[in-house]
């Protein structure tokens, strides 16, 4: 793995004086995901807060190539340019490897690029696919996607006298990523920048179709102060609310913490679960917690078995 000193030394792949929020983890995400990279690189990102902050006409931050593509196809459109970079290759027009990455929010990626993101995965194509998830339509307004976790507050799914926040728990997006068999997935939080490197690092070695699902605390749509976006992503960690782990060729490596804390010790500081602390909602921490371990235990299970 790279150290710290080395990728320091490397393009920054963003430059300042973009538009993201003050403790937005987008920017982070990308950095650590595209720093990683040894060779070239080319991005892909559908049209999310990422986008829409990084790209106002006629300005870029951006240093590397960058395609911003819609919504839904970011995977159908990494497809078309990661397969002209073949043909180029076969025709002796390029030598040097490129690595391809797309970037999708979780609205993009969850739900309405789904479609296209799997079917770049089964196509086999050799790119990495990052979902920088912030559990919700944030650069429309605060909706609920299938990310958001069962009770937070969103603009669709309001905490109030009839619901309680969001009633579904999330979809399990990057075990359906394993169910397409491709070679490396992984899940990663913006706290631990030596984790999520080496994930990248390891992803840019393999050929073929790669996934890695970045957990990033969105400061508006959480509700936080600014300066506690690292320490947030630490505490889902901790609590197991999103376990760290890769499966690579099938197997599973768990990064376990040394202590699983209890999971309002993540709820307590947002804005979005501040409702769960009143009285009469008791029962719903419990049950977050009791799903908390449910999935967790599931995960350890699929360690042990391989």
């Amino acid at each position: 793995m790279a150290s710290l000193k080395e990728l320091s030394t490397r393009k920054d792949p963003l430059t300042g004086g973009h538009r993201m929020c003050p403790g937005c983890g987008a920017p982070i995400v990308v950095r650590q995901i595209l720093m990683a990279s040894k060779d070239p690189v080319v991005v892909v990102s559908a049209t999310g807060c990422l986008e829409v902050s990084t790209t106002i006409f006629p300005y870029s931050a951006w240093t590397v190539p960058f395609l911003h593509n819609a919504f839904e196809n970011a995977g159908a459109t990494m497809s078309g340019v990661e397969a002209a970079y073949q043909n180029l290759k076969k025709k002796g027009k390029m030598t040097e490897h490129v690595n391809f990455v797309a970037f999708g929010g979780d609205g993009g990626t969850y739900d309405i690029g789904l479609q296209s993101l799997s079917g770049a995965m089964e196509r086999g194509h050799d790119m990495l696919y990052v979902c920088y998830n912030n559990e919700a339509y944030m650069n429309t307004g605060v909706q609920r996607s299938g990310a958001t976790p069962m009770g937070a507050n969103t603009t669709t799914e309001p905490a109030g006298k009839v619901l309680q926040g969001k009633r579904e728990w999330r979809k399990d997006l990057t075990e359906i990523m394993v169910a397409h068999s491709i070679p490396y997935v992984a899940q990663g939080i913006i706290g631990n920048w030596s984790d999520l490197t080496r994930k990248a690092e390891k992803a840019f070695s393999i050929r073929g179709p790669k996934f890695i699902n970045v957990l990033q605390p969105c400061r508006l749509g959480w509700g936080y102060k600014p300066d506690s976006t690292l320490e947030l992503a630490r505490r889902a960690y901790e609590t197991c609310v999103w376990p760290v782990y890769e499966v690579e060729n099938g197997v599973y490596k768990i990064s376990k913490p040394k202590e699983k804390k209890p999971v309002v010790e993540y709820l307590k500081g947002q804005d979005r679960f501040r409702h769960l602390f009143k009285p009469g909602n008791e029962k719903l921490i419990a049950d977050i917690q009791a799903e908390v371990d449910r999935r967790w235990n599931l995960l350890l299970a699929k360690e042990a078995t391989k």
